[in-house]
């Protein structure tokens, strides 16, 4: 039986056809949340009641990266949400600026800060899923208050600290080499000219979303996964029950993926897929964690 439902989600996943990203889920609610960086973009779909799933997008991604996923949770009956972190795609205006005092970066306490005030937003412990970067932020988010997490899921998230990049395919051996601009010039180039062969759907999506985020919070990203902390340790000593969830073709090499994985004390899931499971295994994805929601 349990082999059916493996190949009913990834046939599933197969035929996923192109289509619109910026078209919401039926019944999804559009808000804005009011965060120590300033207004963050918000979606949320499900009862109200139901165990809440927090999604949280990486550098130059947005909520939208995870519309797949969301009819599928609120259809098993959960609560489930995202938001755009500050400086990216409709969250652009959130920024250092408004902080108390003001800051000049888009800094890692920042980024933090936010999220824990969108957790402290809702009743109870969620199901927290950090997407690439977002998987750093939300690792710290745990060992600062476990008391927000029923469960942590690590999508495509850095497998080693430090220089997060000295272990990407191809570019690793010259990340050492490169400021944060100049590593996030090479990002945003590969986006824009479709290195991993996007649909044109999600092509023309991602580009337009450029066009609002800004610059300087991709720059600070990369510049932040650059000094990834060494948390390792404190993720396998938390209880909580976790999750790390990959493309087969991710960035990383699988093997740094399957090492973290056991240093830490997770699960791990892999996909015939690249950097985002979210959008190409979304079926797969959503199985795989409701499974580790079973386990909290």
């Amino acid at each position: 039986m349990d082999q059916v439902v493996v190949d009913d989600a990834r046939a599933l996943d197969e035929a996923i056809a192109d289509l619109d990203w910026r078209r919401l889920p039926p019944g999804t609610e559009r808000s804005w949340f009011d965060a120590p960086s300033g207004r963050l973009a918000h979606i949320a779909l499900g009862p109200t009641d139901g165990h809440r799933i927090v999604l949280v997008p990486g550098a130059t991604g947005s909520k939208e990266d995870f519309v797949l996923m969301f009819p599928l949770f609120a259809a098993a009956g959960f609560r489930v949400e995202s938001y755009d972190l500050a400086g990216q795609y409709e969250s652009a205006d959130a920024g250092p600026w408004n902080l108390d005092p003001p800051r000049t970066h888009y800094d890692e306490r920042l980024f933090l800060d936010d999220l824990l005030a969108v957790l402290d937003d809702g009743a109870g412990r969620a199901h927290v899923l950090g997407y690439s970067f977002a998987g750093t932020l939300a690792e710290l988010a745990l060992l600062e208050r476990p008391d927000r997490f029923a469960s942590l899921t690590l999508l495509s998230a850095p497998p080693e600290p430090g220089q997060a990049f000295r272990g990407v395919k191809r570019i690793g051996p010259i990340s050492g080499f490169t400021s944060p601009r100049q590593g996030a010039a090479l990002m945003l180039w590969g986006i824009r000219n479709n290195l991993n062969k996007v649909p044109p759907g999600r092509l023309a999506f991602v580009r337009e979303r450029f066009a609002l985020t800004r610059r300087e919070s991709v720059d600070d990203i990369i510049g932040l996964m650059m000094h990834t902390p060494d948390v390792r340790a404190r993720l396998a000593a938390t209880p909580v029950p976790k999750l790390v969830a990959v493309g087969e073709h991710d960035l990383w090499p699988r093997e740094l993926h399957e090492r973290f994985a056991r240093e830490i004390g997770a699960r791990l899931a892999v996909y015939r897929t690249g950097h985002s499971p979210c959008e190409t295994a979304p079926h797969q994805l959503v199985r795989d964690m409701t499974v580790l929601f079973a386990a909290a």
